[in-house]
């Protein structure tokens, strides 16, 4: 139950998101995203996640409820791309509930101990892999679809008449396979065991594959597909023309391993993890480059590869050129994040230099990890306006 005066602060924010949704700059711009994803035209969308900063933007909420503030804070965030940083992000004409499901690896619920500001260190169950294997157990997979539909019901209750509610699968369809790892065992035992168990870490990442497969194909009976105004992590979003379904996987544990190790003890189990999906999305931070060739161009569902400041941008270029793989890149966050102003000119040759390099690519450009405007809530929409000058004057139609 929400009070009367809750209910009314929400529905006059759902009232505002329809209204947004609904300009036609929102018809154009999702227009764009399906033919970008679908790889028609050459257009170059721009999306700047907030999410990290976005309490810089939020105001304070002001209903009272933890249901209200929950839904609250949802719908700002809906909104806050079009009020503040104007970027190509569509602002949705539904409010989305994602599935209730649960998947603990190996049946085993990693604690985190928290330091100061954003420092955390997990608390690791896996010593040595060989003396603590008998603990990787079967995984816990569970969807819990009343939960569910019935917080559908309690949002339609709301809002439902402006805002209709939607069950998406949320961040269901990835796979950070080697973080999980990581997060049992840390990386310099992971590392260690590469040498000293080498049979063993491919017992377990075979494991680790079959548990994902397991929990995506739960979640695939429910046929709902992501190929709308869905996100598909890492900043980007799988409108399409055609009823696909997403999938996305990473692998920044192991950029300090030689690229032949990774394919011989991880890439398989990103291949089988990507088999399950019509498009694939691949990588975070990690330098690609080093492992294109003997591996991800294999992955005959790769749509989007990210290319971070860690990577080769120039040896990508020339890598993606031609395919079907869009060249995704992740501009350098220290230019907004970090410092009162943004070096405008800086800037600009930065993102210059990267359209340079994607020249003959599909080409898409996503902000993130961003943790603060430091002060100057503009930098945001600057940036991605000083973006769209550098692609009017070097990319072209």
């Amino acid at each position: 139950m929400i009070s009367q005066s809750d209910r009314v602060i929400l529905r006059e924010l759902a009232k505002q998101q329809q209204e947004y949704a609904h300009l036609p700059i929102m018809q154009k711009r999702e227009e764009m995203w399906h033919n970008h994803n679908a790889l028609i035209g050459n257009d170059v969308p721009i999306h700047f996640e907030v999410g990290p900063f976005s309490h810089e933007l939020t105001p304070p909420l002001k209903t009272t409820s933890d249901f209200a503030r929950n839904i609250e804070w949802n719908i700002y965030g809906n909104m806050l791309n079009h009020l503040f940083v104007d970027d190509d992000r569509v602002v949705p004409k539904t409010y989305d509930i994602a599935w209730h499901t649960r998947f603990v690896l190996f049946g085993i619920e990693v604690s985190r101990h928290h330091g100061e500001g954003l420092a955390f260190l997990y608390n690791h169950v896996i010593k040595d892999l060989r003396d603590d294997f008998h603990k990787l157990g079967a995984p816990i997979i569970s969807l819990d679809k009343e939960s569910t539909l019935n917080e559908k019901a309690m949002v339609e209750d709301i809002i439902g008449d402006i805002l209709p509610t939607r069950v998406v699968n949320g961040y269901a369809y990835a796979a950070s396979a080697t973080q999980e790892i990581v997060k049992l065992m840390g990386m310099e035992a992971m590392y260690v065991a590469l040498f000293d168990y080498p049979e063993l870490v491919l017992q377990m990442m075979e494991r680790l594959t079959d548990a994902h497969v397991e929990y995506f194909r739960l979640i695939k009976q429910e046929n709902i597909p992501n190929n709308g105004n869905d996100w598909v992590w890492q900043g980007s979003f799988g409108f399409h023309p055609d009823n696909v379904l997403w999938g996305y996987a990473d692998s920044q544990e192991t950029e300090g391993i030689s690229a032949e190790a990774y394919a011989e003890f991880f890439f398989p189990s990103y291949q089988r993890i990507a088999a399950e999906f019509d498009l694939f999305s691949y990588a975070c931070c990690e330098p690609v480059h080093r492992i294109w060739e003997p591996c991800l161009r294999k992955l005959n569902n790769l749509r989007k590869l990210s290319i971070s400041n860690w990577c080769d941008e120039a040896f990508m270029g020339e890598a993606l050129r031609g395919t079907q793989t869009i060249y995704f890149r992740k501009p350098g966050p220290n230019f907004v994040g970090v410092g009162k102003t943004l070096d405008e000119d800086a800037f600009a040759k930065h993102i210059q230099k990267s359209l340079t390099a994607a020249r003959g690519c599909k080409l898409e450009i996503a902000f993130r990890d961003v943790l603060t405007t430091v002060g100057d809530m503009t930098k945001p929409r600057r940036a991605v306006q000083i973006t769209r000058n550098q692609i009017e004057k070097h990319w072209g139609k």
